[in-house]
């Protein structure tokens, strides 16, 4: 199951194909755990993507980002089932693991943290799982984007399918823009660079996440 990474190709010679993670539906739009839905949105909004095409069961948006061709995706099944939504379409337009790049909500890093990763363990994340299954390798990047308040959960399920909360809406959209701008540089520069510049604690801190 276990694959080596590949060095990084060089961004000009693939179509990186960007997952956000989320849940469809009215109800878990402004979730915690739809922060990879939110983050697509604000990527398709920066670059004039429409992501309306259906593939199967994900919605997809084709167009460039820095000059560089990328497919928006966001699958429409929900969270346990995000790996085969995305495989089905990475197979439709033979891409690979190496050309993924997911986005999605971590408890695990306090709200506004980011944190890029070349691989690692779905840390409990249900959609992750779901993908690394599918891809069968952990070896793919990520953008991690911290949701854990400055305060306990008593439960952890009801919180990131709940609304947020009233506090974390003030630093939403700050969050979403930094996010997108990771994303971007990922796609321009790859992600060992963007490690460098978009790793961070919290907002306004540039160290990276332990």
């Amino acid at each position: 199951m276990e694959q080596t990474p590949d060095a990084e190709v060089e961004a000009g010679s693939r179509t990186y194909f960007i997952v956000g993670l989320g849940n469809p539906g009215l109800r878990y739009e402004q979730t915690p755990h739809n922060m990879g839905f939110m983050v697509l949105d604000r990527l398709a909004e920066r670059n004039g993507i429409r992501i309306k095409s259906n593939e199967g069961v994900t919605l997809t948006g084709t167009g460039k980002i820095r000059g560089r061709d990328v497919i928006l995706a966001k699958p429409q099944t929900f969270m346990n089932r995000s790996g085969a939504s995305a495989k089905a379409v990475m197979q439709n337009r033979r891409l690979s693991h190496k050309d993924l790049v997911l986005v999605y909500d971590d408890i695990d890093l306090p709200w506004t943290a980011l944190r890029i990763k070349k691989k690692g363990s779905a840390g409990g994340h249900n959609g992750v799982k779901s993908v690394i299954a599918e891809m069968r390798t952990d070896w793919f990047a990520r953008v991690r984007i911290g949701i854990r308040p400055d305060h306990e959960i008593e439960d952890t399920a009801q919180y990131v399918l709940a609304p947020l909360e009233r506090a974390l809406k003030e630093d939403l959209d700050e969050m979403l823009t930094y996010a997108a701008e990771a994303v971007e540089s990922i796609v321009a520069e790859g992600a060992i660079k963007s490690m460098t510049r978009f790793n961070r604690r919290a907002r306004g801190l540039k160290d990276e996440e332990e």
